[in-house]
């Protein structure tokens, strides 16, 4: 076999395996009813929180499932069920609520914690492959995730089987999420570290130069003086302000061109003779992210921060958003 035709088998494969799942998801949707409804109503009326447990690929599944709940404004954790046999039961508690995947529904460890479910109260929610099973007969609500056929051409591997048990933790969590009104703001405050949490938390004030940090002139100033400060403070830019530091203007590279080209003297021209008057502001409120969209609808690399009374508060440019992360 020459190494084309070994790359269109291998590529024939991965496509059988991805035809396969897609296939066990279209017939899975077809069987998404009341059961589902009543499962979220479980959940939503929880008091305390969604454990989930599965043993093997079922247990990667549920740690996924229950991580997906959690950041989606449901609390959920995972509980490993031959953990939960040996003391690990003491984490669930009236209030929460079962979730257990096991393709089979006649997982030994979780078959165990049967009784001790049904002991504490606890609703318990089954995602299995048999409805006939002894996990699907002792919950309240068992979610078919049957497929007809594995993508593992052995019929052993679990693929398309955790396959749609993912999707239907993904479709629980999403539909309680929906149903809670969870916000992005609600979404970003469980993800402070993550690149969407600082576009959806990290204010301008947070990043911004404030007080011997900020490019600044009076208006009385010469040119000369105000490229020293544009250059010591390494904005590109100035702020032109009075007395009380009210911003009267900005001076930027594009100034500086402008004024060349009109032949201004550096050393006697004024702030007031070459200044751009007023410039872009914002408040330190202002989420850093709009200040961003803001710099890239107008073309510019420098915003004024300016403070209630309309004073200068601090100045921010394109490289704090950048070391921000979040450009």
């Amino acid at each position: 076999m020459s190494q084309q035709e070994k790359e269109k088998r291998l590529i024939a494969l991965g496509l059988a395996v991805i035809d396969t799942e897609a296939n066990s998801l279209r017939d899975l949707a077809t069987r998404l009813n009341t059961d589902f409804a009543q499962a979220c109503q479980f959940c939503l009326g929880c008091e305390g929180r969604i454990v989930v447990t599965g043993m093997g690929k079922s247990g990667h599944i549920g740690g996924k499932i229950a991580a997906t709940l959690a950041s989606t404004g449901t609390p959920a954790f995972f509980v490993h069920p031959g953990e939960a046999s040996h003391g690990d039961m003491g984490m669930i508690t009236s209030k929460d609520v079962v979730v257990a995947i096991s393709n089979s529904g006649e997982t030994q460890e979780i078959s165990i914690l049967l009784p001790l479910i049904k002991r504490l109260g606890v609703p318990l929610i089954s995602l299995t492959g048999n409805a006939n099973s002894t996990l699907a007969q002792a919950a309240e609500i068992n979610l078919d995730v049957s497929v007809e056929n594995e993508a593992c051409p052995l019929g052993l591997a679990p693929t398309s089987s955790t396959t749609t048990a993912l999707a239907m933790g993904d479709a629980l969590a999403i539909a309680l999420l929906e149903e809670r009104g969870f916000s992005e703001d609600d979404f970003a405050l469980s993800h402070p570290g993550g690149s969407l949490g600082k576009k959806l938390l990290l204010r301008v004030g947070d990043v911004i130069h404030r007080d011997q940090e900020m490019p600044m002139v009076s208006e009385n100033s010469l040119l000369k003086d105000a490229l020293v400060e544009m250059s010591a403070k390494g904005f590109g830019m100035t702020t032109v302000v009075d007395e009380k530091q009210k911003v009267l203007g900005i001076f930027t590279d594009g100034d500086l061109r402008r004024a060349m080209d009109d032949d201004v003297d550096v050393y006697t021209a004024t702030m007031s003779e070459v200044m751009t008057s007023g410039g872009t502001n914002i408040t330190e409120k202002m989420l850093a992210a709009e200040a961003l969209s803001l710099m890239q609808e107008q073309r510019i690399n420098a915003l004024l921060v300016l403070a209630e009374d309309q004073s200068l508060k601090g100045v921010l440019n394109m490289h704090d958003l950048l070391r921000a992360g979040v450009i």
